[in-house]
């Protein structure tokens, strides 16, 4: 385990009671450096969505916690907040209740020169995901060879 999966681990632990306190799903917690600043990011979610209000409750909390616990030697700069309409699906969870939607495939090695597919989303499991890229026509993918999968964006 890296110092950084370490860290979100921890964080992650660390928030668990105040998400079942508040109702609140914990969708992922990342800690990335982004132009020489660490941050610290929680990305929660409810049923019928979060609120400024709802982050900030948690937010609070967590800052005390983590002032206490202290398990994070950098400076870093704590966000709470939605994980948005174009949220990437991270987890077996995620991507259980997101089977029938939209997404948006994002490989590390492309397939036939191409590394973004888009679809439905019809199966997955620990080795793949599957998408429905035209009527009756499905891909698979190897879940190694993919950087990112996302719920799709539609205007």
């Amino acid at each position: 385990m890296t110092k950084r999966e370490e860290y979100e681990f921890k964080a992650e632990q660390l928030v668990a009671p105040i998400m079942e306190e508040h109702n609140f799903e914990l969708v992922d917690v990342e800690y990335v450096k982004e132009v020489g600043t660490w941050y610290l990011r929680y990305y929660i979610d409810k049923e019928g969505g979060i609120s400024v209000n709802d982050c900030e409750v948690v937010s609070r909390a967590l800052s005390d916690l983590l002032d206490v616990n202290d398990f994070i030697p950098d400076a870093y700069i704590l966000e709470v907040s939605s994980p948005g309409l174009g949220r990437q699906l991270k987890k077996d969870k995620h991507f259980a209740r997101s089977i029938g939607e939209e997404v948006e495939v994002k490989l590390y090695k492309g397939i036939n020169k191409q590394k973004d597919f888009s679809g439905i989303l019809v199966d997955f499991d620990e080795n793949k995901i599957v998408i429905e890229i035209s009527e009756g026509n499905n891909m698979e993918f190897e879940r190694s060879n993919v950087a990112m999968v996302r719920l799709a964006l539609d205007f």
